[in-house]
């Protein structure tokens, strides 16, 4: 009949004669529902940034071949350095490469150095890359200093960790260069469908445009009564995503929807079904869920675990603890001849032993003798386990008052590293009769406790150390529990020594 669409209801000849064939079943309905299948572009995007963070892990683990193959160019091969007699076997530095290999995989993963938000991230890359490799040599020179059998050339371990350093930024500013090609394209933008349309909608919207990945917002879906406050993108009612499916090609869907809209995410679910997008949910929680949100599996249950923390990950356990037993061995054995002067001089200028031990509470709030040294005249034990100490304490003895500025007075807790019950780095531990006292009156104080104390932390080399505000404390404490990694336990050993150092207030 005229007006009808040729080739949908009938056969018809060609103009050579020969009959038209329709389209295969087959092909009809993949042409029909191409809309709802996973999409070629969305494959295309993701194995394209597979390859691409494939080759940034490779290139940043192999940088330290290229550092030390510079460094050994210039200092023994280029003429540029005078020669120096020297029994180092050139075997040894294959060693010493081979270690800083070793040493560098495991920075670059604390560090995430070849993690595409690191090449985004709005401040800190540079420094980063300073610590990182900062890190690495300080950790390698910590090594070689057991390996008395070489003395390796310390014009060659700066050339290498200054080119080091030159060719991971290098190496960052190239795929920075390739990944913003990429995000440039519009082929290589995935389409976000955002469920929610308020401001909490709105700031994950935020955060999906100005992150690493390439994406565009196709829409928001407005839930039934909720208030739009959207006005630079389309916004529909949840009915409408069978019409957008029909329409436009969605690669993820993200639900930002508050708790009191949990119930209705299988109902959301199913309305987005037409759109066979990958869908994920951004769960608006609050301030009060401070830590880690994991999934944990009970009784073939999924669950979401909201008081996970790191001391249950193996990582955390065997990196920190093996960091913990390096460290606190060899400033024992560096630092045992200043502790023999400052327990002899306890003893000749007050009367009492030279250490001092009390009970703290420590992981999963254990209670353990924590040791220190005596700054204080002996006293009512009583007294001292519930009396707080403020700034010109009267108690404290004119030494003890030295000690207590320098944090000499921690040294001693290296025992209590040794032992396991102390971490070098971690929330400070407080008395029995305070952390009871505390409990009731500060919100979230035992998530402290799901942590192995320590001698330092976030909150003291911030300056929340002495009679300071308790809910500050606990807010920096529970930031180190939501961000712990190796990498930030070193940034904070540093800071402390910088602030002992430079700048230690509070320090009473």
């Amino acid at each position: 009949m005229p007006g009808d669409a040729p080739g949908l209801a009938e056969s018809r000849p060609s103009g050579k004669g020969e009959p038209h064939r329709s389209p295969h079943p087959i092909a009809a309905w993949r042409a029909h529902t191409h809309r709802l299948l996973p999409t070629e572009r969305r494959q295309m995007i993701r194995r394209r940034l597979n390859y691409l963070a494939f080759f940034l892990r490779l290139v940043t683990l192999l940088l330290p071949l290229l550092a030390f193959s510079l460094a050994g160019y210039l200092r023994f091969g280029s003429g540029l350095i005078p020669l120096v007699d020297s029994d180092v076997d050139p075997s040894d530095y294959f060693g010493l490469l081979f270690l800083t290999t070793i040493v560098w995989a495991v920075v670059v993963d604390q560090f995430h150095l070849a993690r595409f938000d690191l090449l985004f991230a709005a401040r800190g890359s540079l420094k980063t890359v300073a610590w990182a490799c900062a890190v690495t040599y300080v950790a390698v020179l910590g090594a070689t200093f057991f390996y008395r059998s070489a003395s390796f050339s310390r014009t060659f371990v700066a050339l290498s960790a200054g080119a080091l350093f030159l060719f991971v930024m290098l190496s960052q500013q190239t795929f920075r260069v390739m990944l913003n090609r990429a995000r440039q394209k519009r082929g290589n933008r995935a389409r976000v469908l955002i469920v929610g349309a308020d401001r909490f909608a709105e700031r994950v919207a935020h955060s999906v445009l100005n992150g690493w990945l390439p994406c565009s917002v196709v829409g928001f879906v407005r839930l039934p009564g909720q208030a739009v406050a959207i006005s630079e993108h389309p916004v529909m009612d949840l009915a409408a995503v069978r019409t957008v499916a029909a329409q436009t090609e969605v690669d993820d869907v993200v639900i930002a929807v508050p708790p009191a809209a949990f119930g209705e995410i299988p109902g959301i679910m199913a309305a987005l079904e037409p759109l066979c997008a990958p869908v994920r949910a951004v769960l608006d929680l609050g301030e009060r869920v401070s830590v880690h949100e994991t999934l944990f599996e009970l009784g073939g249950l999924r669950m979401l675990d909201l008081s996970a923390s790191p001391s249950e990950s193996v990582v955390y356990l065997v990196a920190k603890r093996t960091l913990d037993l390096a460290v606190s061995s060899l400033a024992l054995v560096l630092l045992a001849p200043l502790m023999a002067v400052i327990a002899a001089v306890i003893r000749l200028t007050s009367e009492g032993p030279a250490l001092f031990a009390q009970d703290r509470v420590g992981l999963n709030g254990r209670v353990f003798r924590m040791y220190k040294f005596r700054t204080m005249r002996v006293g009512d034990p009583v007294e001292s386990a519930t009396r707080w100490t403020i700034a010109d304490d009267s108690r404290r003895t004119q030494f003890g008052a030295f000690l207590r500025a320098t944090n000499l007075d921690e040294l001693p807790q290296l025992f209590n590293v040794l032992k396991g019950q102390m971490s070098l780095v971690g929330p400070r531990p407080e008395r029995p009769y305070f952390v009871r006292k505390f409990l009731d009156d500060v919100a979230q104080y035992n998530t402290r406790h799901f942590l192995k104390v320590g001698i330092t932390g976030w909150a003291q080399v911030n300056g929340w150390r002495g009679d300071t505000s308790i809910p500050r404390r606990v807010e920096h404490d529970l930031f180190y529990l939501r961000n712990w990694s190796l990498s930030f336990d070193l940034k904070i050993m540093f800071l402390t020594v910088w602030r002992t150092l430079i700048d230690n207030r509070n320090a009473y």
